[in-house]
């Protein structure tokens, strides 16, 4: 969890974009703009968790041009989890597949 949320879960809505800041554990995404980019809210050294859900009627594309490791086309009101690997420097999907 970013710190300041003691026990809770904190949560913002960001545009997409190919590259968005992970302020909170819970990211609305708005818009259709494939997002290649997450910059990781406590920084790379430490792996953390993320959970994304796309608000827009079309969901939104996660795509591997940057620091996510495997792209998904994630569906409106559908949460994604994800984890940043320190090791990889990447971030994992838990696609529910």
């Amino acid at each position: 969890m970013i710190p300041g949320s003691v026990s809770k879960l904190s949560e913002s809505t960001v545009a997409s974009a190919d590259t968005v800041t992970a302020k909170s554990d819970i990211m609305y995404v708005t818009g259709t703009t494939t997002v290649n980019n997450i910059r990781p809210g406590l920084g790379v050294a430490v792996s953390q968790f993320l959970i994304l859900v796309p608000t827009n009627a079309a969901g939104v594309t996660l795509g591997t041009a940057g620091n996510i490791l495997v792209g998904i086309a994630a569906a409106q009101n559908r949460a994604v989890y994800m984890v940043w690997s320190k090791q990889l420097q990447k971030w994992l999907i838990n696609s529910g597949v």
